[in-house]
């Protein structure tokens, strides 16, 4: 077939041809043949260091052997047979495994295929389990792109443009962010500015005996890893208490390592009610979950959800090896002793380059706001970006994040070495330097 006969590079000069231009116009659109490890190989010969990990999914490096054979064994087995029509082994073995590394209490499990699918099980969950209708989000918070999800999602307006009306009964409190606080740059404050927010919604809009959910990233990914004071969640968890609220984290992204415990939640030590994870579960598999107590997950029930591709055979085993890999390397000890390394040479960066107006991290979740260096804090996409390229062109891959993108996220594999972390901070240093 004449298709089959097109070179790579032939292929690649049709993207804008056969791909839709939401899923193929990004940035940097590597021409990747192979990966490794930390590093992306692309068809021009070049390797770049991956400090993107998929957007924080291959936490143990590419390709990890362990995981990659354990998908293999299972895929000699067969690869797919639907959730109920068939039980099979690495889905009931995971469903005992991961009790032993979540949040105390988190132990029935709806898996799906991505962060999207488990945030509307725990959309819809809270809603049927509660029989209330509304939903609080946080402005600045990302929950994915599917219809429930992008509802309570606020980050970007053009995520929502042309899309409304959207799935009523939401309602945004402001996130606790002590960089950009309209009251004071201090964490008390921050705290402050967001409970009062929630008042303002239960004493304008909406009862809090109506509320079904509040719904949180513990860590603010897209948003530009924004990492709240602790008083924050624990403010959250003693009003949905107070009110019988349950209280959703999405740890889609901050999960299974990256702020250097297992979920953010057990780096805050503030229990939700109900979790949505995915990403690095299966190191690149597309599986996800929707978790809670089985008190309250056993209410939800049959037929009040479904899947046809969740719990595949395939991601499953390939969870349950990164498990093992997460024990056997100690790969929880390396995220924080990296991250520390990471983040205290960004810092040492950041003294010598005032448009470095936030250096902030936990774990290998690591971030630089770039704004104007005239004190403002105005943000500076346009040179975040810049940086971003000549680190590209230097054979660093970072990502941007924050509602204008002036925020340089830094996602490497959580088995990163002190030595490629130090090959890092040299790149980003001398592409400053460029810029």
């Amino acid at each position: 077939m004449a298709e089959q006969s097109l070179s790579y590079k032939q292929l690649l000069n049709k993207v804008r041809t056969n791909l839709a231009p939401s899923l193929a116009e990004d940035w940097p659109e590597l021409p990747a043949v192979r990966a490794e490890g930390v590093y992306l190989y692309t068809e021009d010969g070049r390797e770049y260091m991956d400090f993107t990990s998929g957007i924080g999914v291959t936490n143990l490096g590419h390709n990890h052997p362990k995981v990659l054979n354990a998908a293999i064994e299972q895929m000699k087995k067969f690869s797919h047979s639907a959730v109920g029509i068939t039980l099979h082994e690495p889905l009931l073995r995971l469903t005992e495994v991961l009790p032993k590394v979540m949040p105390e209490g988190m132990d029935m499990f709806f898996f799906g295929n991505s962060g999207s699918e488990a945030v509307e099980g725990a959309l819809k969950m809270a809603r049927y389990v509660s029989g209330r209708p509304g939903i609080i989000a946080f402005t600045g918070g990302f929950h994915g792109r599917t219809y429930g999800a992008v509802s309570v999602t606020s980050v970007k307006s053009k995520y929502r443009k042309h899309y409304e009306p959207l799935v009523p009964g939401i309602y945004f409190a402001d996130f606790a962010n002590p960089y950009r606080c309209p009251i004071g740059d201090t964490p008390e404050k921050a705290v402050a500015w967001s409970v009062a927010s929630i008042e303002k919604i239960f004493n304008h809009y909406i009862q809090p005996t109506e509320v079904a959910a509040m719904i949180v990233e513990p860590v603010q990914g897209e948003g530009g890893y924004i990492f709240p004071p602790v008083e924050f969640l624990k403010e959250l968890r003693r009003i949905c208490d107070e009110h019988g609220i349950f209280l959703i984290f999405d740890e889609v992204q901050s999960g299974f390592g990256r702020t250097g415990e297992m979920f953010a939640a057990q780096t805050y030590d503030v229990r939700p009610d109900i979790m949505a994870v995915a990403k690095g579960i299966a190191n690149g598999f597309p599986l996800s979950a929707t978790v809670a107590s089985r008190d309250i997950m056993s209410r939800w029930l049959p037929g009040a959800h479904g899947t046809t591709f969740g719990g595949n055979p395939v991601a499953c085993a390939a969870a349950l090896a990164v498990q093992e890999v997460m024990k056997e390397e100690n790969v929880l000890e390396n995220s924080r002793k990296m991250g520390t390394i990471f983040l205290d040479g960004l810092k040492k960066i950041q003294t010598s380059y005032p448009f470095i107006g936030d250096v902030r991290g936990k774990g290998l979740m690591v971030a630089l706001e770039i704004v104007k260096p005239d004190g403002s804090k105005n943000p500076d996409p346009d040179k975040a970006m810049a940086i971003l390229q000549k680190a590209l062109d230097h054979g660093l891959v970072g990502y941007m994040a924050g509602p204008t993108g002036q925020v340089i996220r830094l996602i490497p594999p959580l088995v990163v070495t002190k030595e490629q972390i130090n090959k890092a901070l040299e790149i980003l240093e001398v592409s400053m330097g460029e810029v």
